[in-house]
């Protein structure tokens, strides 16, 4: 049964800072579908996706998918506003778009990521060969994402080193590795 907009929030707040509510609907549904069918067709459950280690890239951490997620959508809102405000009028910012394309930029993981017989989280055979920003642009596409928004999650890891990256995505693009980079100071550098 599908998850409704109000369901998608718990995980996601920020959700309901998207304007078009026809877009606030299709993320929700993407999110919904990937819930639904990820790691390996089983589902997830919300707590299972808040158990999710942001990355599987970093080591040990306490920083989590779900967290991640939502940290780089306030990133992203906050680098926008802040763009907006000192450039005056010769940025703009489509905010709709940042949102829904910093919410999505990883709805492909839940298909990415499985979990063995002991309950303990993989890489999936489907991750091994289609990597999140490919199946999460198939998702979108799916829900009839605009592609301004699937060109954020399609651009927002190396995939993207080689496309001229919309202002919206560079944006994205930066909030996310800002997060990866300390994900791996913590788990894989040595502190002091």
């Amino acid at each position: 049964m599908p998850y409704h907009i109000d369901q998608i929030a718990e995980l996601f707040p920020s959700i309901r800072r998207i304007e078009c509510l026809k877009l606030r609907a299709q993320v929700a549904a993407v999110w919904s579908e990937a819930i639904e069918t990820g790691a390996g067709g089983k589902g997830w459950s919300f707590d299972q996706l808040r158990a999710i280690p942001f990355t599987l890239l970093a080591g040990q951490i306490d920083l989590r998918f779900v967290e991640h997620l939502n940290s780089c959508v306030e990133q992203c809102i906050a680098i926008a506003d802040v763009l907006e405000r000192i450039y005056a009028g010769k940025i703009q910012v489509d905010h709709d778009t940042l949102i829904a394309g910093a919410l999505l930029a990883d709805v492909g993981k839940p298909l990415e990521y499985d979990r063995d017989n002991d309950g303990t989280l993989v890489k999936s055979h489907f991750g091994d060969m289609i990597r999140h920003p490919f199946s999460g642009v198939a998702l979108c596409y799916k829900h009839g994402i605009p592609a301004e928004v699937m060109h954020i999650v399609a651009t927002h890891s190396h995939e993207g080193d080689r496309v001229e990256r919309t202002i919206e995505s560079i944006i994205f693009h930066h909030a996310d590795f800002v997060d990866f980079d300390i994900a791996k100071y913590l788990g894989v550098g040595q502190h002091h």
